[in-house]
């Protein structure tokens, strides 16, 4: 079973890896954050996306579900454009993920973070600034109102002199949103972002992101957790290299999803290797 949504799209910008491929018949809607139309990724010899379709309005909570290996860090790279891609199109509020930057505060798995850096919460919050001001002035923020505005939405005012590396999990996801806020982003993506996060610590985080939700803007989070997904997530957009299904929590996870997201369908790949993605 497959219901992942479709689009009158064409192979206008197959042959491109660039993003700035985007003629008319690649347009995009102003009702949408986040379009991807038959986006494909490789590694090596590995097909790590394959012919991945969805859009996602504004104002949404998304949460993208899926098994290790099942592309959904390639997919946040790749929507901020540190994942260079063999076919397909991106479109962030309307333009490509280059010409967007600073529209996205991603937050990567946290085992991809150094924390052994000595930086405070204020010096983290501090680097959403660098969309607006240089670096070398970002640290002199330590009074500015924006900042503190947003560590106390977030309820971290008074961590803002603490390392990040003694925070709680739920904490360090706490500063990285403040930052976000800072930046002045819209979407905000959130790679496994309860992961060793105990679940107060996830209710509380999951209250700040619904009441940014509700303010207009658009958040994914990606996830392992299918404990509470329709009390979570307004979406669920499920993923398996490609888009198994994607919509309403309490209608799009059906047993033949599940089956699909964590079962064998090696089947489903037969004619997608390398080069083709089961493209007549």
């Amino acid at each position: 079973m497959n219901t992942k949504t479709s689009f009158n799209t064409t192979s206008c910008c197959s042959s491109s890896s660039e993003y700035d491929c985007l003629p008319s018949c690649c347009s995009s809607s102003s009702e949408y954050s986040i379009e991807v139309s038959n986006l494909c990724v490789e590694f090596d010899d590995v097909l790590a996306l394959d012919e991945v379709s969805f859009k996602i309005p504004k104002g949404v909570l998304t949460g993208v579900v899926g098994p290790n290996g099942g592309g959904k860090s390639t997919l946040f790279n790749a929507l901020v454009g540190l994942q260079p891609v063999a076919r397909g199109t991106i479109f962030i509020n309307g333009n490509s993920p280059q010409e967007a930057l600073g529209d996205i505060s991603y937050v990567p798995q946290k085992e991809k973070v150094n924390w052994r850096f000595p930086l405070s919460v204020t010096d983290v919050v501090s680097l959403g600034k660098l969309k607006h001001q240089p670096f070398y002035k970002i640290f002199n923020f330590s009074k500015d109102k924006e900042i503190e505005d947003a560590l106390k939405k977030v309820g971290m005012w008074d961590n803002r002199s603490e390392l990040m590396r003694n925070l709680s999990g739920g904490q360090r996801q706490r500063a990285f949103i403040a930052r976000a806020l800072v930046q002045k982003a819209n979407i905000l993506l959130l790679d496994e972002a309860f992961s060793g996060v105990d679940i107060p610590s996830q209710v509380g985080v999951l209250d700040v992101l619904k009441e940014l939700r509700d303010e207009g803007k658009t958040i994914l989070i990606a996830t392992h957790d299918l404990n509470t997904l329709s009390d979570r997530f307004d979406e669920l957009l499920c993923l398996n290299r490609h888009i198994c299904a994607h919509g309403n929590p309490e209608t799009v996870f059906t047993k033949e999803v599940l089956i699909e997201l964590y079962g064998s369908h090696e089947h489903m790949f037969a004619d997608h290797k390398i080069g083709q993605h089961g493209l007549s």
